[in-house]
This record gives C-alpha cells, sequence and structure tokens, in this order.
C-alpha cells in the first residue's frame, strides 16, 4: 500500500542483485511472491488503483481454470463487478497483462469490445442461451476461439518507451522496465564529463552531469532565501545536489521531480555523509543543454529522396523550430557525388526532441543526426 516504501524495497533489491519480474495476471499474486532464491514476483496488490478483491477473484479463477489466453478470455472469466474498466487499464499501464499476447497499446483500445463481449456472455449464460456456433466452438475451443477473438482486437501501434515508462510510473510509481535517461544515454556522452558513480571531488574543476530528479525538498535559508535539495539518478547511482538561492531563482522552473536535468557544477565531500554532494551552478533540460552543447543538427539526404516534394516537407518541419541557435546542415548523396550544404542563419533552430522525431519521421531513423 505504500509505493514511496515499495520503490526503495526494490531499489534495494537491485543491489542485491535480485531480479524483479514484471506484474503478470498470469503468474502474480496479490502480495509480492518469490520464485527462486534470485527471483521475486511483484505483487498485483502494489499497482495503483486495483483492490485486493480483484485481484483475489483472478487469482481464484486462474488457479482453478487454468491461465488466461487472451484479453477476451481474460474479460470473460473474471468478475467485471469487482474489475471494473479503470482496474483493467491500471493492469494494462502496468504490463501486467503483457503476456496475453498483444501491445499495452492495443489492449487498451480493445478494452471496450472485450467487456461487452464478456458482459454478452454473461447475460447469455443467465438465460441459458447459447451462441449458434456453440457446439462447434466446444469442438475446436482452442483454434476457433482464438482465432474469433483476433478479429476483434483494435491494433494499435505500440507506445514509445517514453509513453510505456509514464504508464508504468503512474500505475507502480516507479519506472520497472526501463529508465527515461537510458535512450538519452549515447547523446549524453557528448557532453557530460562523468557519469554520476564515477564523480570525484574536486574544488576547483566544473564537471557537467545528468540525471533523473527523484526525490526533491525546499527549504528557506538563514538569510531568508529560497534553495533546494534535489536527488539525480543516471541508472549509474545517485547523488545530493544543492541549488542555492541564485541558481533557485534563476532555474525554478526546472525543478520538476522526474525530469531529466544536465547539471553545471562542483563536487565536494559530504562530511555528513561520507558521500559527495555537488552544487549546481547551471542547469538545463534535455534540449537546452542539446542547443547549448551542439555544433549542428545534420541531415542524410539521398539523391532519389530529394524529389517528391521532400524539399518542401523539410522546410515545413524545420519552420516551426527557426530562430534556435543550431545549424541545420544537410548531407547529400548524388550518384556520383556527394556535398555538406549549410542552410542559412534564418533556419538555425532549436534542436526539441519534436523536431528530432519529426525528422526521422521524414528522412528516416538514422539519417539525423546531432553533432557536438
Amino acid at each position: 500500500d505504500n509505493t514511496d516504501k515499495v520503490v526503495t524495497l526494490i531499489d534495494e533489491c537491485r543491489d542485491m542483485r535480485l531480479k524483479i519480474l514484471p506484474p503478470d495476471v498470469n503468474s502474480c499474486e496479490y502480495v509480492f511472491t518469490v520464485r527462486d532464491d534470485s527471483t521475486v514476483l511483484y505483487g498485483l496488490g502494489a499497482i495503483k488503483g486495483v483492490g485486493a478483491a480483484a485481484i483475489e477473484s483472478m487469482v481464484a479463477v486462474r488457479t482453478q481454470h487454468g491461465p488466461f489466453t487472451d484479453l477476451f478470455d481474460f474479460c470473460r472469466r473474471i468478475d467485471l463487478r469487482k474489475a471494473n474498466r479503470r482496474v483493467l487499464e491500471a493492469l494494462a499501464r502496468a504490463g501486467a497483462m503483457d503476456s496475453l499476447g498483444q501491445t499495452r497499446a492495443t489492449l487498451l483500445a480493445s478494452m471496450t469490445a472485450a467487456t461487452q463481449l464478456a458482459e454478452q456472455h454473461l447475460r447469455d449464460h443467465a438465460t441459458g442461451q447459447d451462441d449458434l456456433f456453440g457446439g462447434l466452438v466446444s469442438a475446436v475451443r482452442e483454434s476457433s476461439v482464438h482465432d474469433a477473438h483476433a478479429a476483434r482486437y483494435v491494433h494499435m501501434a505500440e507506445w514509445s518507451e517514453e509513453q510505456r515508462l509514464t504508464g508504468e510510473k503512474e500505475t507502480l510509481g516507479l519506472y520497472l522496465t526501463g529508465h527515461p535517461i537510458a535512450r538519452y544515454e549515447q547523446e549524453l556522452t557528448s557532453f557530460t564529463s562523468s557519469r554520476i558513480v564515477d564523480l570525484k571531488p574536486s574544488r576547483d574543476q566544473t564537471v557537467v552531469i545528468a540525471g533523473l530528479v527523484v526525490a526533491m525538498r525546499t527549504m528557506i535559508s538563514r538569510k531568508g532565501d529560497r534553495i533546494a535539495f534535489i536527488t539525480l539518478d543516471d541508472r549509474s547511482g545517485r547523488i545530493e545536489l544543492a541549488v542555492f538561492s541564485e541558481p533557485f531563482r534563476q532555474y525554478r522552473n526546472l525543478l520538476v521531480k522526474d525530469k531529466l536535468l544536465v547539471v553545471v557544477g562542483t563536487v565536494s565531500v559530504d562530511e555528513y555523509s561520507g558521500g559527495f554532494k555537488m552544487s549546481a551552478e547551471k542547469l538545463y533540460d534535455i534540449d537546452q543543454a542539446r542547443e547549448t552543447y551542439a555544433q549542428r543538427l545534420v541531415i542524410d539526404i539521398e539523391q532519389p529522396r530529394a524529389g517528391n516534394g521532400f524539399i518542401a516537407s523539410l522546410a515545413d518541419v524545420l519552420k516551426p523550430f527557426s530562430e534556435g541557435g543550431c545549424p541545420v546542415w544537410v548531407d547529400y548523396h548524388a550518384i556520383s557525388a556527394r556535398a555538406q550544404v549549410a542552410l542559412g542563419q534564418e533556419w538555425r533552430v532549436h534542436p526539441t526532441d519534436e523536431l528530432l522525431q519529426r525528422l526521422k519521421q521524414l528522412a528516416g531513423n538514422d539519417r539525423v543526426r546531432v553533432v557536438y
């Protein structure tokens, strides 16, 4: 029931090299359980918005009649009076329905069809009716029922990693199957000077690190100024970051829990804990850091792709992000020659995540890169 305590305990399990398997309606119980000496199964009861009655009912049905085969089988067999739509959506967003064979996006999009079919089945059963092909379904249950269910799915493109992790954070209170910093790690090495685990104290040397804000507290200093103490996590380790009055006033809009920050500052020994602490001088979010440290944004274009309105489409993508500080270069490949073309000053951009994603959709994932 205490999400903060669960987060702390899971961190401890990871430190002890114990494997935490994600929640799963086909294998997990209400409480956390042990599979073997090195593996813990996530407790379904630790999913926000999912009550004990709903879970105990699911587990009882699964124990008596075997694992759930798909979303439609799951909704038909459980008690929907105990597990309403909100409960089902929380299970899907937490990843507890991944074993039902569809993406989380498809499971959520298909939830209405699955619950309606289950309610129809319940009404028919209550009135003693069966469907027209009841006998046939019994005879070839494994194949025909599966095919009938498959046809009812509302197939959706899978979520991005960011959407998936956001769903986990909202339902579990933590990022379980990944870390928001993971997709930036390679890029961050271009302008950070150290991982947190490798930091060493130096009074005179400025360092640049990046991390996710996992905890934050603010207080009033003796001089009456507001200051903040932030815990940053970069997957290699954690460090407490002090943001004193002047940086606090300048960067307070960036001081948000679960935000990825790039920090410029100095590291010293924390005499109280014996570890290290850091004092912030400058703070950036990932978009601001990219614009600060990038030399240019490069788009690779092959000659055959340059036709059919590609250049006009490129201009349309770049325009909303113009008036930034990052130059844009086009690396153009013709059949017999190659040229790098630097676009004019008016095409300097803010190299945000959104712009990079739009450019990758236009030119291809491997055709867009930021040079530092």
